[in-house]
């Protein structure tokens, strides 16, 4: 049985063998197995697949080595930058890939370097989209730190309606602080109504154990909640050192972290959607017992008459 197969690059001499291995390190090629004999050294660059191709026809790369990635063109800028000598520039291929050319060091000759435009192999990947058209949301909102929760609301709002939900598939809802966050979002989950419910709040530490505490409990409850509902639940508590970590993570420095909780909600709430995701046992309950109300409501005397 045949257990590996490798390229060999043999270096004549250590300052080539050197720059060589820089050479594929700089490129982002693993290293595998390693060693530092008596006779000899040498290093294996590891690749998840590796083969001989046999081929002929049209398109081929002339080259001594062909490494797929999956970005060919972040290669070609490492490449680039670390001023290695380029054959042949990255251009688009027939075949629907990227493809460039280096030429190695020590005279071990070309390399060529192409990543495909779609990766053929990841078609059992399932991922949830970025469209909230026709999705509910719940935001609950702690009102502590209103200076920065507010701002994270904003955000989150923002996410959602680029996305393309409308305002009347939001719902929002405030609760004093971040303590009261997972219970609140537990009790908007088991309603079935929304299919995400985002949590957005703000943690400052300070002078006692209070911090660890609340951080703790609420990280729980919403993980919780989100389990035991079947509801996807979106983090977008802070918990920060000071106020103002905390708001340059509300729409400074560091972007708006309630847009990215509403991405997260969004994308997760698609990702059920394209997992065939069957509603919670709650949300199943909450959904016969909705029915049952109306069909009661239907078939009463008061309705008839109506």
């Amino acid at each position: 049985m045949i257990k590996s197969l490798h390229k060999l690059l043999f270096a004549k001499r250590e300052q080539d063998y050197r720059a060589l291995v820089e050479f594929f390190e700089a490129l982002g090629l693993a290293r595998g197995e390693t060693w530092d004999g008596r006779r000899s050294m040498g290093v294996k660059f590891d690749a998840r697949e590796a083969g001989v191709e046999v081929g002929m026809g049209e398109g081929f790369p002339d080259a001594d080595l062909v490494i797929e990635t999956d970005s060919a063109d972040t290669v070609y800028e490492i490449a680039e930058k670390r001023g290695f000598k380029i054959v042949k520039k990255i251009s688009d291929q027939d075949w629907g890939a990227r493809l460039f050319t280096l030429e190695m060091p020590a005279g071990a000759g070309r390399l060529a370097i192409f990543s495909y435009n779609q990766d053929w192999r990841t078609t059992n990947t399932r991922e949830g989209k970025l469209d909230a058209a026709g999705l509910r949301f719940a935001i609950v909102v702690g009102r502590f730190n209103a200076f920065v929760t507010e701002r994270l609301l904003a955000g989150a709002q923002d996410g959602l309606r680029r996305l393309g939900a409308t305002a009347g598939d939001i719902t929002i809802t405030r609760v004093p602080g971040s303590f009261e966050i997972p219970a609140a979002a537990r009790m908007l989950a088991k309603t079935g109504k929304y299919d995400a419910i985002i949590c957005l709040g703000c943690l400052i530490r300070g002078e006692t154990a209070h911090y660890e505490v609340i951080v703790n409990e609420v990280t729980r409850g919403i993980g919780q909640s989100a389990q035991e509902t079947g509801v996807p639940h979106a983090f977008g508590v802070l918990t920060c050192d000071t106020l103002e970590q905390a708001i340059d993570r509300a729409g400074l420095k560091t972007g708006n972290k309630g847009y990215d909780a509403a991405l997260a909600a969004v994308e997760m709430a698609q990702l059920k959607t394209a997992a065939g995701g069957r509603p919670s046992v709650i949300g199943i309950r909450a959904r016969e017992n909705s029915h049952q109300a109306a069909k009661k409501k239907s078939t009463s005397p008061k309705s008839r008459r109506q």
